[in-house]
């Protein structure tokens, strides 16, 4: 059976289509996903992502172990600092993409909702001696505020200042007796920031978030437009851009392995990888005429399969049909016409560079 966060009531309430995603009751939308998705790009969004996983890594030998278990140098990340990193297999394919929270008593690392459990199980069975591994997501709920006006609300829901917190950066602070955790980060390409916090505090953060946000357009977003928002600015998806077959060199994420830091999970067959180069590349690309790309359709070239569409939609904000996808290497140069197979059509498509989106 579904598990509900504190805030199911609070979902259905406002409204909200329920729906069943990694093991919760969570709500896909509210009003429609280009409604809120366009709140978030032009106003600010409120977002329950409690469904995530939330993991502590503590002890003498935490950064060696974090170390090893991760492609990224955690030896590298200061007090109240974040990183992007990836668990790998020995052969280098993704377990999960993860944050990494430099905190007083060792790691925070934030997983993906669906990789939780697995996740843990992973950290757990190569953990030394001298690191210890639990698991607070039964205990931690998250929201997030998105948006060009996600500061100013912030800060008049939780009474500071959070300017002049740099980007995947973070503070600790009371808030109605208890400590949350501020950090500057998000999934949607806009300015914000993610606040965990003990289950019982989330209600009373939602409501006052929504109390103050009234002002500057606050509007509760569902998982659809988090999905269409993620993608409109090139991040990727577990399960779509990243999984066991696919590596980060695979995906254009090399910058977040580090090769010179010493012996981790996957780093032969990554440094064997990058030098022999892949054999597919994730790409971009624009549809040319109207139509929505979707996951697991065809990329064809010349009438020959090159590759599969990974993650697609149609860009409320361009409104040009927008995808993902992974393409034998030799074909994926930018500025390259391909095709989508839509319904057994062939729709010419682009693959360009970078965000299919310019925030501001």
């Amino acid at each position: 059976m579904a598990a509900k966060t504190p805030l199911y009531e609070h979902h259905v309430n406002l409204g909200a289509k329920m729906t069943e995603y990694a093991g919760f009751l969570m709500p896909l939308q509210y009003t429609s996903i280009v409604a809120e998705h366009q709140i978030v790009r032009s106003d600010v969004g409120l977002f329950d992502l409690t469904h995530m996983g939330e993991i502590f890594v503590t002890g003498t030998q935490a950064e060696q172990f974090l170390n090893y278990v991760t492609t990224n140098n955690v030896a590298k990340l200061t007090p109240g600092a974040i990183q992007y990193s990836f668990l790998t297999t020995e052969t280098g394919g993704v377990i999960d993409d993860i944050l990494i929270y430099r905190v007083p008593e060792g790691f925070y690392l934030v997983v993906n909702a669906a990789n939780k459990e697995k996740d843990y199980q992973w950290l757990l069975s190569h953990a030394p001696e001298g690191a210890t591994v639990t698991d607070l997501s039964p205990l931690t709920a998250l929201l997030a505020v998105q948006g060009p006006n996600a500061l100013p609300v912030t800060e008049k829901a939780v009474e500071a200042k959070f300017a002049e917190i740099p980007y995947y950066h973070f503070v600790d602070l009371p808030y109605r007796g208890e400590r949350i955790r501020v950090s500057r980060t998000g999934y949607t390409g806009e300015d914000g920031f993610e606040i965990y916090m003990p289950l019982h505090i989330a209600p009373l953060l939602w409501e006052q978030l929504l109390a103050v946000g009234k002002p500057y357009g606050i509007q509760p977003i569902g998982l659809g437009a988090r999905d269409t928002l993620r993608l409109e600015m090139r991040m990727p998806l577990y399960g779509n851009e990243l999984t066991e077959n696919d590596t980060p060199l695979h995906a254009g994420l090399g910058r977040f392995v580090d090769f010179d830091k010493g012996d981790f999970i996957g780093r032969e067959a990554l440094i064997e990888q990058k030098s022999a180069g892949v054999d597919r590349k994730l790409v971009g690309f624009v549809l040319k005429e109207k139509g929505i790309p979707r996951h697991g359709y065809n990329i064809i070239r010349e009438g020959e399969i090159i590759g599969r569409v990974t993650s697609g939609t149609m860009s409320p904000i361009t409104q040009k049909g927008i995808g993902l996808g992974y393409v034998d290497s030799v074909h994926a140069k930018i500025g390259s016409i391909i095709e989508i197979e839509i319904r057994r059509q062939m729709m010419p498509a682009e693959i360009i560079k970078g965000r299919f989106v310019t925030n501001k």
